[in-house]
């Protein structure tokens, strides 16, 4: 249903053209001249003007000419008498969408009023996609990785299978777990693993919006709603339509937010900002936090309610020091993606730098090991990373402490068997002298490693 507006000082014809715009199911509003259909204008956002050209006071052309200034894409048909069609040509020329001489039957008034709305269905739709393919754009060029989740682990393992099950179905997914365990490409295999696969996939940061912003984000706004809203734009679950929605840091929204976002859940229909007209969306929402939404709940900051609705199928992401072995297959990745972008050469990564980043705890998880191997990348000479290229939180090594060259005769092989050593006894103190976890941090065999220990005289006397 359309809101048109009807400006004629002529009652009778007003009240015809009236009748015929209800009888087409829309919504009518009438002006007796042009200052009052000025002034309806700004309140009632039509969607659709007709104006009569020949009124006192403010004419038609002032009308157009005002409508215009405020806002360009209004769609305004003039209604004129048979004498004045030379200035309704000149009213199109002015941006006028179309005349209507009088007299005129009710059907060419419905024909007329019909490819108007047509019109500005089709500028919607053109918005609609103009705005997705612009946030699509910003998100491709903003993403640190891209949409593969690598790893062999038996942690990983269930992530897939988990991932495989309920990307069929259409029922809401919250995903979990630290900073930097990779939500995002989750929550986006999900979605290309789905029905929705050729919807769009619709991203929107709750942490990163101030509260006003996010509900216009979320739920969209039209023109007048707040100021600076000039024109109507489109929310976040409108442009996902058909598609999946992701809400990243949903443990970030306000309580009043949280409700709003509840009835969407629940009923899939919303209102825009400052608008009137009830939107039915077709949506499939995927949620992620780096909080415990259970603690949220009990504290009071999070609504039960929502928490329930968004928890149908809960997806846990183990932190990167809890799958180690993917480490490997990790780094491979990114010294392929990172090549280019760093202009290496880089083809691979020593044994004692791999042996250190199995050591490391890895608070940032994958997000940090990719920031890290950049790093690596900028600053190694030659294909291979080696252990003084990593940051030295990560290689443990100080600058200075083992790239100089050491003093006396020592040869390389005793040079590295001194960094092996250095190595071993940074994870078997980590693993506080449990040697199966000591061999899983360095990635090696336990019998490998107990020929290590004897080698390099490393027994739990290290740990006092």
């Amino acid at each position: 249903m359309a809101t048109i507006l009807i400006i004629e000082d002529n009652e009778t014809l007003r009240e015809g053209i009236k009748q015929v715009v209800k009888r087409m199911n829309h919504r009518p509003i009438t002006a007796a001249n042009g200052r009052i259909g000025l002034e309806l204008f700004a309140s009632e956002e039509p969607d659709l003007i007709l104006t009569d050209l020949k009124m006192d006071e403010v004419d038609g052309m002032e009308v157009l000419r005002s409508v215009h200034a405020a806002d360009p894409e209004m769609l305004v048909m003039i209604v004129t008498a048979f004498g004045s069609i030379e200035r309704a040509v000149e009213a199109m020329k002015e941006g006028a969408f179309d005349f209507i001489p009088k007299p005129f039957p009710p059907d060419l008034l419905r024909t007329k009023i019909n490819k108007a709305l047509e019109v500005r269905e089709q500028r919607q739709r053109s918005e609609r996609l103009s705005q997705e393919n612009e946030m699509l754009r910003a998100e491709a060029a903003a993403s640190y990785s891209d949409s593969r989740i690598i790893g062999e682990s038996e942690a990983m393992e269930r992530i897939f299978k988990l991932v495989g099950k309920v990307a069929r179905t259409d029922s809401t997914v919250h995903i979990f777990g630290e900073s930097g365990t990779g939500k995002e490409l989750v929550a986006r295999s999900i979605h290309d693993n789905s029905p929705r696969k050729d919807g769009p996939f619709i991203k929107v940061n709750c942490s990163a919006l101030a509260e006003t912003l996010l509900e216009s984000e979320l739920f969209g706004h039209e023109k007048g709603s707040f100021t600076g809203a000039h024109k109507r734009k489109l929310g976040r679950f409108e442009l996902a339509d058909s598609g999946t929605l992701f809400l990243d840091e949903i443990g970030d929204i306000s309580q009043p937010t949280q409700l709003k976002l509840l009835r969407v859940l629940q009923e899939r229909q919303l209102e825009r900002v400052g608008g009137e007209e009830t939107i039915t969306v077709d949506v499939r929402v995927v949620t992620a936090t780096n909080k415990d939404l259970k603690k949220e709940v009990e504290e009071g900051r999070f609504r039960e309610d929502l928490f329930y609705r968004l928890h149908i199928i809960p997806v846990e992401l183990p932190p990167l020091r809890d799958r180690k072995s993917d480490i490997p297959l990790i780094v491979e990745h990114f010294v392929d993606k990172l090549a280019k972008r760093t202009r290496s050469d880089v083809t691979g990564v020593a044994a004692d730098a791999m042996a250190a980043l199995r050591v490391y705890n890895w608070p940032g998880n994958v997000r940090e090991l990719e920031n890290v191997i950049e790093h690596a990348m900028v600053f190694a000479e030659g294909s291979l990373i080696r252990l003084g290229d990593l940051p030295p939180v990560v290689s443990g090594v100080q600058p200075g402490d083992a790239l100089q060259l050491p003093d006396g005769d020592r040869s390389l092989p005793e040079i590295l068997e001194e960094l092996e050593r250095q190595l071993i006894l940074r994870a078997f103190k980590k693993a506080e002298g449990v040697k199966t976890e000591t061999a899983r941090l360095l990635g090696i065999k336990p019998s490998a490693l107990y020929y290590k220990l004897d080698k390099y005289e490393i027994d739990e006397s290290v740990l006092d």
